[in-house]
C-alpha cells in the first residue's frame, strides 16, 4: 500500500512541478505586456495603471489550488530581474506579490466565490474581497520596501495609490477574462452569431470614437457595454471590458491626443476611474443578469415539475354522479 501511495506521488510531482512553471511563465507574460506600453514613471518607480499579472496568479489560484503559489514568486522574481538590477527591496516586493492573490484566493474561498460568477454577491467578493482588500497586501508591501530602502520618498502616497490600483485594475478585468475562457467549450453555438457579429462592429467603431475623439465622449462605449452584459452575459462584457481598459491605456501614453494636455496624475486619475467604471459595470451587471436566468430556469423547472405532478393525481375524467333513485312523492 505504500509502494502504491508512493508511486502515486511520483506521478503527481512532475504534473505539480510543470504546473509552477506554467504559473510564473503566464505570470511573466503578463508582467511583459503591463509593461509594454502602460508603464508610467512615478516618484522613480515603474507603475502601470493595469497589472495583468495578478489576474493571471489569482485565476491561476481558482483554476489550479494554492500549491502553484511557488509559481508567482518564481514569475516575479523573472520580472524583476528583467526590469532592473536586483536589490533588498526585490525579496519584499517578491513577498507581497504572492501573498496579495493568495490572500484573496483564501477570502474569496471563505465567503463561498463560485468561479462561474453566475451570482451578484460572487461579483461583490471579487470587487471588494479580491481586488480592493487583497492588493492592499502587495501595494504596501512594495512601496513600504521601496522607502525603507530609499528608493521611495516618504510621502509615495501617488505611488502607493497607483500601484494599489494597478493591481486591483489586473483582477477585475483579467480574472472575469480568463475564467470566461476557460469555460469555453467546442463546437460554439451558431444561433447567434449574427448579435455576436453585430455587438463586435458596434464595439470596433464606438469604443475607438468614444476614446481617441474627445474626453466629452469618453463614456459613449457604455451602452456597446450594457448591450453585451445583458444578452451575453459575462462571455460578452468581460473581453469587452478589457478591450476598452487596452485601448485607453494606449490612448493615455502617447505624446498627441485626448489626453496630451493632461499632467501624469491626472491622467492615472482619468484611467483608474475609467478602468474601474468599465470593470465594476461589466462584472455586476453581467453577474445579475446571470443570477435572473438562472433563478428564472428553476422557476420554470418547479412549473413543469408541479405542472406534471397535477397531471399524475387529478382524474382522467370526472365520475358522473349517481343518479338519484329516491322516489319522489
Amino acid at each position: 500500500m505504500a509502494a502504491v501511495a508512493r508511486t502515486e506521488k511520483n506521478r503527481r510531482l512532475p504534473v505539480a512541478v510543470l504546473q509552477v512553471l506554467g504559473v510564473a511563465a503566464a505570470y511573466y507574460a503578463g508582467t511583459c505586456i503591463g509593461t509594454l506600453k502602460g508603464v508610467t514613471r512615478l516618484d522613480g518607480v515603474n507603475v502601470s495603471p493595469l497589472w495583468p499579472s495578478t489576474g493571471i496568479a489569482l485565476t491561476a489560484l481558482f483554476l489550479l489550488g494554492i500549491r502553484v503559489w511557488p509559481g508567482i514568486t518564481l514569475g516575479t522574481f523573472l520580472s524583476l530581474a528583467t526590469l532592473g538590477p536586483l536589490n533588498a527591496s526585490a525579496l519584499g516586493i517578491m513577498a507581497g506579490s504572492t501573498l496579495a492573490p493568495v490572500c484573496s484566493c483564501l477570502l474569496l474561498r471563505r465567503v463561498g466565490f463560485r468561479i462561474e460568477l453566475d451570482r451578484l454577491r460572487d461579483g461583490m467578493a471579487l470587487v471588494f474581497l479580491g481586488a480592493l482588500t487583497g492588493m492592499l497586501i502587495s501595494a504596501t508591501t512594495a512601496a513600504g520596501v521601496l522607502a525603507l530602502n530609499g528608493l521611495l520618498p516618504l510621502g509615495f502616497g501617488a505611488t502607493w495609490l497607483a500601484w494599489w490600483t494597478g493591481d486591483a485594475m489586473g483582477v477585475l478585468l483579467v480574472t472575469p477574462f480568463l475564467l470566461v475562457l476557460c469555460r469555453i467549450r467546442l463546437p460554439l453555438p451558431t444561433h447567434r452569431w449574427a448579435e455576436t457579429t453585430a455587438i463586435v462592429v458596434s464595439a470596433a467603431v464606438v469604443t475607438p470614437l468614444a476614446i481617441t475623439r474627445s474626453l466629452t465622449l469618453i463614456f459613449l462605449f457604455f451602452p456597446v457595454l450594457i448591450w453585451a452584459a445583458l444578452r451575453f452575459e459575462l462571455a460578452g462584457s468581460a473581453p469587452y471590458a478589457l478591450f476598452v481598459s487596452v485601448l485607453a491605456i494606449f490612448e493615455a501614453t502617447k505624446s498627441t491626443g485626448v489626453f496630451a494636455s493632461h499632467s501624469l496624475t491626472e491622467r492615472l486619475v482619468s484611467l483608474q476611474a475609467l478602468n474601474g467604471s468599465v470593470a465594476l459595470t461589466s462584472l455586476l451587471l453581467a453577474a445579475t443578469i446571470t443570477e435572473q436566468n438562472r433563478v428564472r430556469m428553476k422557476i420554470e423547472k418547479a412549473c413543469d415539475a408541479l405542472a406534471q405532478v397535477v397531471e399524475e393525481i387529478a382524474p382522467q375524467r370526472a365520475r358522473p354522479w349517481p343518479p338519484d333513485r329516491r322516489r319522489r312523492d
